[in-house]
């Protein structure tokens, strides 16, 4: 039998929700992410695979930062330039086969500048061959759940099979933000000099928009001219991926045009603390007779501005719930609407161990159930 509980949760009030309206955007596809919460505030074919051009230099950063954090590379480690990395086409930081370069410097080379050499020099040290990084990309795109990426090489020079989706590209860059903060500050260098050339980072937004820190630009005749862009506003982080456009003035344009309206219209609500009971439901056969469940973390939504009032909350709890239960383990559902109109549905853990009861206490229990059964 379920056991549910209705609750009602009460916030401030802000703007009304007539300022809800999207935006009209210039371009092929684009989300706007909330980092905190997870959520897309708006989105335009988030699934759609499109070519990712140079925004592929993020998942190559990527399993760059992780050989670091691993002990694989490190940053004062020299690198030698094969004629491969080189001689790519496209953007380049300009390496030379007979000038060793560090890790350091590719990095840079990568993000603020986006060369293509340094892209395949870094994966020629990581994984012996492009074609062999390659496949370290695909199964990391695989762990992060990126459903429609597929990638051929770490520059994203164009190829038939070498696919991904803006969705995808949000999970990834929050995923960088998050597993690397402190790799993170490079993406808001606004330029990088090497080898006495010195270039300038092609994100637009870097030099207009303070509170902008990344993260990557991309573009092939194929592809247009894309833009993954993140600010932080307070506390609050929103990523806006956008691709296809005409220019690199509009993909700049619009990319600010989705940030703007992200934290305008929304507002990141705290909606359960970390370790806050959500609810107490009834164990069976346990040394405790209540559980308290709800999240290990803090627990934010994304929420209109000024409706926020009316976030519904109906918890679900697995009944009947037997001991023992470990700390952390799923043993209900909160469910949420606004307006009636459903928002989510949400796990809600154990947040405390319940061991079983001795045998005189399991025993009761089990009579009670019968007679709950009769």
């Amino acid at each position: 039998m379920l056991h549910r509980i209705i609750l009602l949760l009460l916030v401030l009030p802000s703007l009304a929700f007539a300022q809800m309206t999207p935006p009209t955007v210039a371009a092929r596809a684009w989300v706007l992410l909330d980092v905190g919460s997870g959520q897309l505030l708006t989105a335009e074919q988030p699934d759609q695979r499109i070519e990712p051009a140079s925004l592929t230099k993020l998942m190559t950063a990527y399993l760059a930062f992780s050989a670091i954090k691993n002990k694989t590379l490190t940053l004062e480690q020299t690198i030698p330039v094969s004629e491969k990395a080189w001689k790519v086409p496209g953007s380049k930081m300009f390496i030379e086969p007979l000038k060793p370069v560090t890790v350091n410097e590719l990095l840079h080379g990568m993000i603020v500048q986006s060369g293509n050499d340094a892209c395949v020099a870094l994966a020629e040290a990581i994984a012996g061959s492009e074609e062999n990084f390659a496949q370290l990309m695909n199964k990391e795109a695989a762990r992060l759940g990126m459903k429609n990426t597929h990638f051929e090489n770490a520059t994203g020079l164009p190829h038939p099979s070498h696919l991904t989706s803006v969705r995808d590209l949000s999970i990834l860059a929050s995923a960088i933000i998050r597993d690397f903060p402190e790799f993170y500050p490079i993406y808001s260098i606004k330029e990088y000099a090497y080898n006495k050339i010195k270039q300038p980072n092609r994100n637009r937004l870097l030099f207009i928009d303070p509170t902008v820190d990344g993260v990557k630009t991309g573009h092939t005749e194929s592809a247009g001219y894309c833009l993954i862009a993140s600010a932080k506003r307070n506390e609050r982080r929103l990523v806006s991926v956008v691709v296809g456009t005409a220019s690199d003035s509009v993909r700049a344009q619009e990319s600010q045009k989705l940030l703007n309206w992200g934290y305008l219209a929304y507002d990141t609500v705290k909606v359960y603390s970390a370790n806050q009971a959500v609810s107490e439901p009834r164990i069976w056969k346990g040394k405790e007779n209540m559980l308290k469940a709800g999240f290990l973390n803090d627990f934010v939504l994304s929420l209109p501005k000024g409706e926020a009032e009316k976030l519904k909350a109906n918890v679900v709890s697995q009944q009947p719930l037997m001991a023992p239960v470990t700390k952390g383990q799923t043993v209900g559902t909160l469910q949420l609407s606004l307006n009636d109109k459903p928002v989510g549905e949400y796990p809600i853990v154990a947040l405390d161990d319940i061991p079983e009861a001795g045998w005189f206490g399991r025993l009761w229990d089990a009579i009670r159930l019968w007679f709950k059964t009769l």
